[in-house]
């Protein structure tokens, strides 16, 4: 079962990623994972992705592609996997369809005015990284952290208008995949405003 996840900031791709690799036992792989991987491990692609990084510039569509397929060929991939942030653009999506197939790919669907409320509801704690959200699981003071009682802070990527520069940023990159995929037949909308339980078996009768 090879799946790719789609979907903006805050559709809960990540937390559905993470339980669907833990039912059907398949990795759930994400590019910042293998990235931040090949980096520690100092591996010839690592060496080379730091250099990238460090210099502020994005990892080229070839790296990306070449470190992915690295990953693929592991042995826990051979059952099926997750890409959750890969492919990003239309070539990286040619590039995979190259050296494996994708049964799915499933499209988390959620308005851009619930992102905004979910990710603009973050509060966190700089001393900790505790995170709270004021709709979902608020402090129990307000603003307040739980176990210090210091203040909590909103990320500069929390903010409404950085908020909406990813969602425009990713409706850019994102829209044409959504097109490659249903074009192929494999793409499958998920609706995710409902709680995380309701998504998840939207999900698995998906997969079923």
């Amino acid at each position: 079962m090879n799946l790719v996840f789609l979907g903006p900031p805050g559709a809960g791709k990540g937390t559905m990623a993470t339980r669907v690799s833990e039912h059907f036992k398949i990795p759930h792989i994400s590019t910042g994972d293998i990235f931040r991987a090949n980096i520690k491990g100092q591996t010839e692609l690592g060496k080379k992705v730091k250099a990238i990084l460090d210099a502020g510039d994005l990892v080229p569509d070839e790296l990306t592609v070449e470190l992915v397929k690295d990953r693929l060929s592991k042995d826990d991939a051979a059952a099926g996997f997750i890409l959750d942030g890969f492919p990003r653009t239309i070539p990286q999506a040619d590039a995979l369809a190259g050296f494996s197939t994708v049964d799915q790919a499933l499209n988390f669907v959620l308005p851009d005015e619930e992102v905004i409320k979910r990710l603009s509801g973050r509060r966190v704690h700089p001393g900790s990284g505790r995170t709270y959200h004021v709709l979902f699981s608020p402090p129990r003071t307000e603003g307040k952290d739980d176990v210090t009682g210091e203040d909590l802070v909103i990320r500069p990527d929390d903010q409404e208008d950085a908020i909406r520069n990813r969602l425009e940023v990713y409706k850019k990159q994102t829209q044409p995949l959504i097109a490659y995929y249903s074009e192929r037949g494999l793409l499958v909308d998920v609706d995710s405003a409902p709680a995380p339980d309701e998504v998840f078996a939207q999900v698995l009768k998906i997969l079923s």
